[in-house]
């Protein structure tokens, strides 16, 4: 029977299709490692090449991160690039085991959303609008900034950051936005923003904690104010 090359295999059971649809975790070390080399040779695939060296390291990854450029370069289908790829992939494994987890910020006060983002903010001459996209305890997943806009106002689309919210699975929204005036005030317009923020979480099921109002060296906070 004629081997099938991977771009001929039902997309579900390529590697890189696989992965964008399914995630890391559904890959074997396999097709993980075939992803890396791209392509094997003319008797077999990248998965079934990986296969075969895995089978002669036990399927033990620590035991292929000990091989030599060398030894790798012994199988049909690896030359030296691909076996520095495979070896550097073993590498910065290792090197990811012994590191500590980033620590992820806590911003579950307006004092802590404001100390966090006034040293991105306090030297901005227009209005920056920033979505903090947070897990159950408060703890920052990523911040992303919304838009930059002009001296008194900037454009924001709700859409945009319920998108934001949703593809980073947050189950906590905090906002924030500068004044360049030093103006801690909201405007008509912040308060109407922060009304439709509220809304549109309680139907994503979403908690909305705070829309923070930024000037250098104070701030306003529509959840201490109660007004959110």
């Amino acid at each position: 029977m004629e081997k099938l090359n991977i771009n001929q295999w039902a997309e579900e059971d390529r590697p890189r299709e696989k992965m964008a649809s399914a995630g890391t975790e559904a890959l074997t070390n396999a097709e993980l490692l075939a992803i890396l080399i791209s392509s094997g040779s003319q008797k077999e695939s990248a998965v079934d090449l990986m296969k075969r060296i895995l089978a002669d390291c036990n399927n033990n990854l620590n035991t292929l991160g000990k091989m030599t450029i060398r030894e790798l370069c012994q199988y049909n289908g690896i030359g030296e690039a691909k076996a520095i790829t495979i070896l550097a992939a073993c590498e910065l494994g290792k090197r990811r085991q012994a590191e500590t987890p980033e620590e992820r910020p806590d911003l579950g006060t307006a004092t802590r959303i404001y100390n966090h983002m006034h040293p991105v903010m306090q030297d901005l001459d227009v209005e920056e609008f920033w979505a903090l996209l947070l897990n159950q305890h408060y703890r920052l997943i990523k911040k992303v900034r919304i838009s930059h806009g002009g001296i008194t106002e900037t454009a924001v689309d709700i859409r945009i950051i319920m998108k934001e919210a949703v593809l980073a699975n947050c189950t906590v929204l905090a906002v924030c936005h500068n004044h360049p005036s030093g103006n801690l005030r909201p405007s008509k317009a912040d308060e109407i923003l922060t009304r439709s923020l509220v809304r549109a979480c309680e139907v994503m099921n979403i908690h909305f904690l705070d829309h923070v109002i930024v000037t250098d060296g104070k701030y306003y906070s529509f959840h201490e104010e109660g007004r959110c």
